[in-house]
């Protein structure tokens, strides 16, 4: 289903707003709109918690071995912080890739939960990023949000009831299994969720595996291949892509130095930063960052 109107509102608004990380806020904290004119290169970044509605275009994600792809008519949710590789497969001038994000907020699906209970068996396979097909109850929820976020009164009478309905449609929809285990506080989905949140307050912190396993009390074994189902990726590869991750976006904001960027993502070498850095970004730091800089 194609929702002219929608798209319509989003382009005009787009054009009226800075961009700010490749996003467009609106008043509502946690809702942005994109809309970009052309498709984009893969590129390394990090996806917190977030229900994504794509409205037209179409995006692809890879995460570990993972690649997913969705487009028009199809919405992403993201349960944990997860490293990833996306691009805008889909777009032009005419016809731009489109889209809404608004972050989830878990102490609003918390306060649901009791309502909508634990549809359906608990599945701790369950991916921690998956595409659906949009269902018109949660576009309509979505349209009406982005509606109100042009009126600061209305934005504050209503916005919150909006959102409060959109985190309760994901809730109860199939494709919210993840979400619903992240609630249970003996799940394993929200005992990696506690590691992860450890391993992102201080990136230069020298967590071993066994310490990340004695967080989520259980053993090493069965910690790595939760971890490794959850977010595709083991325990030291996720924190590896993360580091280099925030490192690339400290050095864009920053120009360096290169010494100083590395020991606070965590590593003591500059050395081992600069060919793992290269490894993942297919240039040296400043090799990438003067390369940017001459974009």
């Amino acid at each position: 289903m194609i929702h002219t109107a929608l798209i319509d509102d989003i382009r005009e608004f787009s054009m009226q707003r800075p961009k700010i990380a490749q996003h467009y806020p609106t008043a509502i904290p946690g809702l942005a709109v994109l809309c970009d004119p052309a498709p984009t290169a893969f590129e390394a970044m990090v996806y917190d918690p977030v229900v994504c509605l794509v409205l037209q275009g179409a995006k692809e994600t890879r995460v570990g071995q993972r690649c997913v792809k969705f487009g028009a008519g199809e919405s992403l949710i993201v349960s944990h912080t997860l490293p990833v590789i996306a691009a805008i497969t889909e777009a032009s001038p005419e016809t731009p890739y489109v889209a809404m994000i608004l972050s989830v907020d878990l102490g609003i699906a918390r306060s649901l939960y009791h309502d909508v209970g634990d549809r359906g068996p608990v599945d701790d396979t369950t991916q921690s990023l998956v595409a659906f097909a949009t269902a018109p109850e949660l576009v309509d929820a979505f349209a009406r949000l982005f509606r109100v976020s042009r009126d600061p009164v209305e934005a504050a009478a209503l916005a919150p009831l909006i959102i409060r309905e959109i985190h309760f449609r994901l809730l109860q929809a199939d494709h919210g299994a993840m979400l619903r285990q992240m609630l249970r506080r003996d799940s394993a989905a929200s005992k990696i969720g506690r590691v992860i949140a450890a391993l992102r307050a201080d990136l230069a912190a020298t967590i071993t595996v066994p310490e990340m396993a004695e967080m989520a009390a259980m053993s090493v074994s069965a910690f790595h291949d939760h971890f490794k189902s959850i977010t595709g990726t083991s325990p030291l590869q996720y924190r590896k892509d993360l580091r280099l991750t925030e490192a690339r976006r400290l050095l864009l904001q920053t120009g360096g130095p290169v010494s100083s960027v590395a020991f606070d993502v965590g590593y003591e070498s500059p050395t081992q930063f600069s060919r793992e850095y290269a490894r993942k970004f297919g240039a040296s730091p400043r090799q990438d960052l003067a390369q940017i800089s001459a974009a």
